[in-house]
């Protein structure tokens, strides 16, 4: 029961972030870690759980072996949206590493990043983006796991 929940729970946060809205502190899905003068908010989850129209519009190709990570950076002091330049890697505990490449998404006011990463039924990735906007350069770490649904 607890993973549909969070399961929902992941897929409605993803929604709304692609839908241009920002993650309200009440959802579970939400991370954030603050680096340097900024707020980044960061969300991996399976490709699965966009729309076919949604997947279409920012050339992801759906699929359950596909995951997608999205990072948001927002200035700490009044948390308008950043444009920085990501690169980052993900390595899976066997030590297999794999290039992240995001692209840059601006809807309005809002700017996020989107890359997809393929995985296997389980696999847990150690992912590490490098955020630079020309004058602060920090590394965003954490962990997730993905599973095929």
């Amino acid at each position: 029961m607890f993973l549909a929940i969070s399961k929902r729970a992941l897929l409605a946060g993803s929604m709304m972030l692609l839908a241009n809205l920002f993650f309200s502190g009440a959802a579970l899905a939400e991370q954030k870690e603050t680096l340097g003068n900024w707020d980044v908010h960061y969300i991996a989850f399976n490709s699965t759980f966009i729309t076919p129209e949604i997947a279409k519009h920012y050339s992801i190709i759906r699929s359950k072996y596909n995951g997608v990570i999205n990072i948001s950076v927002l200035d700490k002091a009044d948390q308008t949206a950043q444009s920085a330049v990501l690169t980052g890697t993900a390595r899976n505990l066997l030590g297999v590493s794999k290039k992240l490449t995001f692209k840059e998404v601006s809807e309005g006011e809002a700017i996020y990043y989107l890359a997809v990463l393929p995985f296997s039924d389980q696999e847990t990735f150690r992912i590490s983006v490098e955020i630079n906007d020309g004058l602060e350069q920090q590394v965003l770490n954490f962990q997730h796991k993905f599973y095929v649904e």
